[in-house]
């Protein structure tokens, strides 16, 4: 006698692609944190598939390290052939921050550099106006302006068209930023246990692909500031690590002011992510410390730069990882002297926070 069809649940084979792809999302975060150290992100990667079983028979973490390799996001060429992250990689870490921080803007608009006024542009509007000596011949509209002409002279044999008669499309004026970005990487970003400079380095490479992706013509300088300050590189952005540094943010300052001097733009701003208040100074060769309050030497100084900057017509924004309010009163008085922007703001917010003042000071002219 026949015992019929048994059914069992149906498990389907899950696509090699698709295995590669969850596991890079957790590759790439596991990168940041690890500051870029491939080997170390593994060992993690191994740890996190015994905890709770990322891979399966189909796709071990050994296809997925081939898998690296062979896409390009890495490879074996580092010092006594270390692992290292390659161009590829690191491109895709920060397009991955820029997913996760800014994943509001997908249904936002074309992401242009628009200003409220209209002339010498890139794009055109639906706005159209009378020929002006200076309009380039492309702007004319032919059939409106012939249109204008039968109007003007009434239908005869021979066909007038004057200037008055032209007809134009008006475009919109683009305008360009120079911006920017300071982060700090004094030790404090990691005191007390709390990771600081993770988020961090997230914001600074998902706003450098911003940038690189909707506004290429804008120019966007990094730097670094603990004890000194200096200039790293967009790529530099995934190896960044927090040193046993004070906060000498006149430093950092000093440096933004003088990349932004460089620049011909008309708008220049400065974005500031900090915890903690400033602490050092460089006097010659020798630095001036003081880790146990806001010493007035330190701050008199940084609010000195601040006020330069607002004189130069330099907005700076703040973003104050902490809410310490003997913290905020420092930074309220540093906003107030630039009459720039401060926003007091967890690591969750930090992010959003960015995106929309970047948005809204490229829209004015400082």
């Amino acid at each position: 006698m026949a015992s019929g069809y048994r059914f069992t649940q149906f498990v389907p084979e899950k696509p090699k692609e698709q295995g590669f792809e969850a596991l890079l999302q957790i590759f790439l975060q596991l990168i940041t944190l690890t500051a870029g150290d491939v080997a170390e992100a593994m060992k993690w990667m191994s740890e996190l598939d015994k905890q709770y079983n990322l891979t399966d028979d189909s796709y071990g973490l050994g296809d997925f390290f081939e898998d690296l390799k062979k896409n390009g996001y890495i490879d074996d060429k580092g010092p006594d052939g270390q692992f290292q992250l390659q161009a590829k990689g690191e491109q895709r870490i920060r397009k991955s921050a820029l997913e996760e921080i800014f994943g509001k803007l997908k249904k936002g608009g074309r992401g242009n550099h628009a200003t409220p006024k209209t002339g010498l542009g890139d794009e055109p509007s639906a706005d159209r106006r009378e020929f002006r000596f200076g309009d380039a011949p492309e702007q004319i509209e032919l059939t409106e302006s012939i249109r204008n002409a039968q109007i003007h002279h009434g239908l005869s044999d021979e066909f007038f068209l004057t200037e008055q008669d032209l007809e134009v499309t008006e475009r919109e004026h683009k305008t360009q930023t120079s911006t920017v970005l300071m982060i700090d990487i004094s030790h404090s970003m990691i005191l007390y246990g709390e990771d600081r400079i993770t988020p961090a380095k997230k914001v600074a490479m998902a706003l450098a692909e911003l940038v690189k992706i909707k506004y290429p013509k804008d120019n966007l300088d990094i730097i670094v500031f603990g004890n000194d300050a200096w200039q790293i590189k967009v790529k530099d952005l995934p190896y960044l690590m927090v040193g046993p540094y004070h906060t000498n943010t006149v430093a950092g300052l000093e440096l933004a002011m003088d990349l932004l001097r460089r620049r011909k733009t008309t708008n220049k701003q400065i974005f500031m992510i900090t915890d903690g208040k400033p602490t050092c100074l460089k006097e010659g060769l020798k630095y001036y410390k003081n880790s146990f309050g806001l010493d007035r030497k330190v701050v008199n100084k940084t609010l000195n730069l601040a006020a330069q900057c607002r004189r130069l017509g330099i907005p700076i924004t703040t973003f104050m990882i902490a809410s310490d309010p003997y913290l905020q009163q420092f930074v309220e008085e540093f906003t107030e002297v630039n009459n720039g922007q401060a926003y007091y703001s967890s690591l969750k917010g930090l992010g959003n926070l960015v995106f929309r003042d970047y948005g809204r000071n490229k829209k004015r002219k400082f």
